[in-house]
């Protein structure tokens, strides 16, 4: 049986995200779509445990601005982890080709450099169709799963701890 809803997952499987502190950013191009994933994320960290004043939500042109907004994000805050979510859509030119690689490669750097999660809540679909399914459609909501991501980073994060043996 092939499984249609991606995002769904186990609430009791996910960590607590009472005390932490979360940033959100989305890109206002593609709206119908990146709309729907903010707020997916949003109901998700809500539903466990994040308070209002612990997060912080900010829009920037497109998904190409989603490194630097998460490079700033993470030099100004204290931000546990930085939820980036995007959609960007094939079209008839390699534009897609890259922006989608530069997103994804500048996304990881930026968690790199800053040793804090930075989730890649970005849409790269060939069809409009494609993302709206992914977007609280059939496919469920990626932005949903972006926050579970996020939740479990933060714990993980705080988790990893090295005792030199002498």
């Amino acid at each position: 049986m092939k499984k249609t809803n991606l995002s769904a997952y186990d609430p009791a499987a996910i960590p607590s995200g009472k005390g932490r502190r979360f940033a959100i950013v989305a890109a206002e191009w593609n709206p119908e779509i990146t709309n729907a994933m903010l707020q997916g994320a949003l109901d998700t960290l809500r539903e466990h445990g994040v308070e209002e004043e612990d997060l912080l939500v900010r829009r920037v042109p497109g998904t190409y601005e989603l490194t630097s907004a998460a490079d700033i994000i993470l030099k100004r805050t204290s931000v546990d982890a930085v939820i980036c979510i995007g959609c960007v859509i094939q079209g008839e030119t390699r534009h897609f080709e890259f922006i989608c690689q530069a997103v994804s490669q500048g996304l990881t750097n930026v968690a790199v450099k800053h040793e804090r999660p930075v989730i890649f809540s970005v849409l790269t679909t060939e069809t409009m169709r494609q993302a709206l399914d992914r977007a609280g459609g059939r496919h469920g909501n990626k932005g949903v799963e972006g926050a579970v991501t996020a939740l479990k980073m933060a714990e993980f994060n705080d988790s990893v701890e090295f005792e030199l043996p002498f």
